[in-house]
């Protein structure tokens, strides 16, 4: 993640007339903007030296440093406390190819309200990588930073809440500095195995999804769920992805190998689980009555009068009011916890019982 200037707006203070020459004294408080007049450099650049953060060269240091002790400039701590604790905004980093983070932000605004908070946003899409989002929400002084599903590696999410709270939605943490609100996605995929058994079916399939957050929770709940009912040979589990075309590719492999296709598919998600539907329609597949599938999240897409798509759902609501509630504790000091919500089934109308 790259190193922002955002503090430097809050430590510059207006300049009188008068231009200070470099290692002269002026009345008053020195400021950071004094410093870098003497240097001869940004007030941004001074900032990235007087807080310790990457971005700066060893030489700028030790000069900064030097010029700052000459001139007497001592950072002003509890300002710059007080003008970042009373923003009263928390930021929300979110996937915008996701329907499920778009419910999420939509119930993470109402949440905020609720306390008297904003709720500021900021989109990862393939033209724009998470810590780009990330480094945007910095810039607007809130007070912990909502990122929903992050794919952050560890040392960038450690560095991230050594700035500001940050709290992670739908991805474990295992960090000491930051929290995480989840659903048991073993148990949400053990939900969708159960019902697809109750119904007679035997061969089922998981498209997973790949390396995302939640998904070798819910690989590991698809293979127990199958070995908990003696099925474990049944269980068939293909490399996915968070998209329509991994559905489909998924489902395309399955109908045309040599082995019998699955009479089921649990797809790592709403939107997988839609690129399913698609080939199927395209083959001619009855659902459900040759193929069942269910989808994960009950996002706005199961919900759609066409698709109608049996899912497990996470709660938007539930889980962006325990996300709300989680960064307003860690914004008044408490410490990260890990918050997991139970899932629940939804059945509608793409499961029934297995083909005969």
């Amino acid at each position: 993640m790259t190193e922002l200037d955002d503090d430097a707006r809050d430590d510059a203070e207006p300049s009188p007339p008068a231009r200070v020459a470099a290692g002269s004294a002026r009345k008053g408080r020195p400021t950071m903007a004094d410093v870098a007049r003497a240097a001869g450099i940004s007030t941004a650049l001074v900032s990235i030296v007087i807080r310790g953060v990457p971005g700066a060269s060893d030489e700028t240091r030790r000069r900064v440093l030097q010029i700052a002790d000459e001139l007497g400039y001592v950072p002003d701590q509890r300002a710059q406390k007080l003008r970042r604790s009373s923003s009263r905004v928390l930021g929300v980093v979110f996937e915008l190819q996701q329907p499920f983070h778009g419910d999420l932000v939509e119930h993470i605004y109402a949440a905020a309200a609720r306390h008297g908070y904003e709720a500021v946003i900021s989109a990862v899409a393939p033209s724009r990588e998470e810590s780009t989002a990330v480094n945007a929400l910095l810039r607007e002084r809130c007070e912990a930073a909502i990122l929903l599903g992050s794919r952050l590696p560890d040392e960038e999410l450690e560095r991230l809440a050594r700035r500001l709270p940050a709290l992670l939605v739908a991805r474990r943490s295992g960090l000491p500095g930051v929290g995480s609100v989840r659903g048991d996605d073993v148990m949400g995929i053990q939900l969708a195995v159960d019902h697809l058994i109750g119904l007679g079916h035997r061969r089922i399939a998981h498209i997973d999804g790949a390396g995302a957050p939640g998904s070798s929770d819910r690989r590991l709940g698809f293979l127990q769920g199958m070995a908990d009912h003696g099925l474990a040979d049944y269980a068939d589990v293909l490399a996915g992805g968070l998209t329509e075309e991994a559905g489909a590719e998924g489902v395309r492999y399955l109908l045309d190998r040599q082995a019998p296709p699955p009479t089921a598919v649990i797809a790592f998600n709403d939107r997988t689980a839609t690129g399913v539907l698609d080939v199927l329609a395209q083959r001619g597949r009855a659902v459900p009555g040759e193929i069942s599938v269910v989808g994960y999240d009950d996002s706005r897409l199961a919900k759609m009068p066409h698709v109608q798509l049996t899912t497990v759902s996470q709660d938007a609501a539930g889980m962006a009011d325990a996300a709300v509630t989680a960064a307003l504790d860690l914004i008044k000091g408490g410490t990260p916890q890990e918050t997991v919500l139970t899932p629940r089934l939804v059945v509608r109308a793409t499961t029934g019982p297995a083909p005969r």
